[in-house]
């Protein structure tokens, strides 16, 4: 019996030791848990922390640059309510989105999508989540085709028709659909494979034994959003995840690993 338990222990560290190889840590936001979301602050603190990629969302301006921001209007982070898309660069890059999560942080901008991405260290990699539709796609070619010998771009977004079009435009990086809706997923299951996805990015809490077989016979792979939740980051590695995305990318990787 004792041996038995004995052999158990080392096929589960074993287990855990290629997961480990294998699964990816994302900054969700960067290391949105301690500094102010979609910055070059966080990216920075998220690189610090370990991070193998980081994520970051993006919105085209009205005067087509590419602005990094989760909400479609600055009220949450700056105090000011501006809709990027009716807003030029010059202007949003005035407003202070780091006052919001403490002091040390006053005079944080809304970055440029370039800006994050020159903070990427050499071979990491960079999620890039598209808030708004296609028409952003040509200028963030240009953006990627200038920097992507140094690093790796990776595509999330939740309209099934604009990821489909950035895998047309991005045809060798990887691309995912993101989903939170179990029915949704379903149905849109056998669609992300015909198109020719990489995989999707799902929200945590509809990923079980069943999806990862589903996704294993499409040969698509699956990804996760948001975990700071150590025992569920296992209950996700021992699934076998491509990766997860997290608010606290150091510390997370310290608690299941």
């Amino acid at each position: 019996m004792k041996k038995y338990t004995i052999l158990l222990f080392l096929i589960f560290v074993a287990v855990m030791a290629q997961a480990q190889a294998q699964v990816k840590i994302i900054g969700h936001r960067g290391a949105s848990y301690l500094a102010p979301e979609n910055t070059v602050a966080s990216a920075k603190l998220a690189w610090e922390v370990g991070a193998d990629a980081v994520e970051t969302d993006i919105y085209l301006s009205k005067d087509n640059k590419i602005i990094c921001s989760h909400d479609a209007n600055t009220k949450r982070t700056s105090g000011q309510e501006l809709k990027i898309k009716e807003t030029n660069s010059k202007v949003l890059r005035k407003l202070d989105v780091g006052s919001f999560k403490g002091e040390k942080y006053k005079g944080e901008k809304l970055p440029y999508l370039e800006e994050l991405v020159r903070t990427t260290p050499s071979g990491k990699e960079m999620v890039i989540e598209i808030k708004c539709g296609s028409e952003i796609l040509p200028y963030l070619k240009k953006i990627v085709n200038k920097h992507e010998k140094k690093m790796t771009f990776t595509f999330i977004c939740f309209d099934f028709q604009t990821i489909s079009d950035t895998k047309k435009a991005f045809p060798q990086n990887s691309c995912y659909w993101l989903c939170s809706n179990k029915e949704l997923l379903n149905k849109n299951f056998n669609r992300a494979s015909e198109t020719g996805l990489n995989g999707v990015s799902l929200s945590y809490n509809i990923i079980n034994e069943d999806v990862m077989q589903q996704a294993k016979k499409l040969n698509l792979e699956v990804c996760s959003w948001t975990i700071d939740d150590p025992a569920e980051a296992k209950r996700l590695v021992s699934l076998g995840v491509k990766a997860i995305t997290t608010n606290r990318p150091g510390w997370l990787n310290q608690q299941i690993f």
